[in-house]
């Protein structure tokens, strides 16, 4: 390792530790130095020293720094930090590389990391293991702690049940603004965030809800009813995640109560996780355009994403195979006139590029509930003109260079007349495609690539070749 014992240190992140080696590069990714550093001292057991380099750092970029590390050297960064491991820095980490930690950790460990976190930041890193280690870490935690993880377990998974903290503040609205601060003043074991004082009746169901800028400029005598706000921002525990995320979206929240069937009061949703829960369905849709599964990381094992991608690469090849019978209907065209064979590719190339931008805007949109039975006609006239007018543009640029290009302006024309008629048709299937299967109950997202390539494709060649049969003919 170089001496910096004279260098004055570049600055650290925030949360960093206080080291001489700078955590991050100049690109903001983490730096080999500090890595190679860290690595030496898992390896030499050298519990000090890994306190001394990432002690003080913030979860974040203690997440940042376990993926970076080699497999084998994840679980014994955690094992030699012991108690100094903020267990929550599992939770900024893949799924895949969270669920390879855990399986190498004793459940001891685990139970004493979960101890202190927040209920939702548990609950992830519990929903990790496997049934029976579950139990066994559950069964290790407080009772208190033990029944509020358990209940958010048993909401169904990507629901607000399972995003929640339990920790939150509620009292009753016969209590003063002085009362309700000086309960907050005295009280050791209070949420470490906070934004606003819930109100509940005896049997735990909520009332209302009083922010805290409203709270610290009331009266001390004044109750808590009398500032409350009677109908409080609220999500049904079952909701899915997406659901919710849109409503914090739509209303810039930054809280809202989690209530179960009854309206009791069992968690708050807040703004942070509403982030990762936006991050995930965003990364979500853009894999899925893809053909790449949801849940694929960039640390799963080979076999396991190739495994996920194989089914969107055999439907393509089927569609595609579909798309070659099409094109050996004009065999007898292709092989008068060598200039068809070099310019279909720009066709068929042309109509998945319109259509894979159409679909994309249509999935989002259907994604946002922007995009429903109300506006569906007008945004399929707006696409389809879009379409028409690109069509004719490209046309006549493309008409021109083929025309120069093969010295005859007949085939300037034909290929200008297919280049209309594909660019109109996959900015229709570009739309009309994710619309179906979203009616169908199907998620457009996943599904509607294979269907509008092949549409593309089809109508690419069918018209090209078509057109070019027809016209020489004639």
């Amino acid at each position: 390792m170089q001496d910096v014992e004279h260098q004055t240190p570049p600055p650290s992140p925030p949360g960093a530790a206080t080291d001489p080696l700078s955590f991050r590069d100049e690109n903001g990714e983490v730096s080999p130095v500090f890595l190679e550093t860290v690595s030496l001292a898992i390896r030499a057991s050298d519990a000090e020293r890994l306190r001394h380099l990432v002690e003080d750092f913030h979860e974040s970029d203690l997440g940042d720094l376990i993926e970076a590390l080699e497999p084998e050297d994840r679980p014994r960064l955690i094992e030699l930090l012991g108690s100094a491991f903020d267990f929550t820095a599992l939770t900024e980490v893949d799924d895949a590389v969270r669920e390879e930690i855990l399986e190498e950790l004793e459940t001891a460990t685990v139970a004493e990391g979960v101890r202190d976190l927040d209920s939702d930041d548990a609950v992830t890193i519990l929903e990790s293991l496997d049934e029976d280690e579950k139990a066994e870490v559950l069964g290790q935690l407080p009772a208190v702690e033990r029944v509020a993880i358990q209940r958010s377990l048993d909401y169904p998974e990507d629901s607000a049940g399972r995003r929640m903290q339990t920790e939150f503040i509620a009292v009753p609205p016969f209590w003063t603004v002085g009362q309700t601060i000086d309960f907050m003043r005295e009280t050791v074991d209070l949420p470490d965030t906070f934004y606003e004082i819930f109100v509940i009746d005896p049997a735990g169901h909520l009332l209302g809800a009083v922010p805290l800028d409203r709270l610290l400029r009331s009266k001390r005598p004044t109750t808590i009813q009398g500032v409350m706000t009677d109908e409080p921002d609220r999500v049904e525990a079952t909701a899915p995640q997406e659901e919710v995320a849109r409503l914090f979206e739509r209303y810039n929240l930054v809280s809202a109560a989690v209530v179960d069937e009854t309206n009791r009061l069992v968690g708050v949703m807040m703004v942070d996780d509403i982030v990762d829960v936006l991050e995930e369905e965003a990364d979500a849709d853009i894999k899925a355009l893809g053909g790449v599964k949801s849940d694929e990381e960039l640390s799963d094992n080979i076999f396991y994403t190739q495994r996920s991608r194989f089914p969107w690469l055999f439907a393509n090849m089927c569609t595609a195979l579909v798309a070659a019978n099409v094109i050996n209907l004009f065999e007898e065209s292709l092989e008068r006139m060598v200039a068809l064979a070099i310019l279909m590719p720009i066709v068929a190339s042309m109509g998945g590029n319109a259509g894979t931008q159409t679909m994309t805007v249509a999935v989002r949109a259907l994604a946002t509930r922007e995009l429903g039975r109300a506006n569906a006609w007008r945004i399929i006239r707006r696409e389809a003109m879009v379409g028409l007018l690109n069509g004719i543009a490209l046309a006549i640029i493309m008409g021109l260079i083929a025309a120069f290009w093969f010295k005859t302006a007949q085939i300037g024309f034909v290929i200008g007349l297919a280049i209309v008629c594909v660019l109109f048709f996959a900015a229709l299937g570009g739309i009309f495609v994710p619309l179906t299967l979203n009616r169908l109950g199907v998620d457009p997202a996943v599904s509607s690539g294979p269907f509008v390539t092949s549409i593309t494709d089809i109508v690419g060649f069918f018209s090209f070749l078509g057109i070019a049969t027809l016209w020489f003919r004639l």
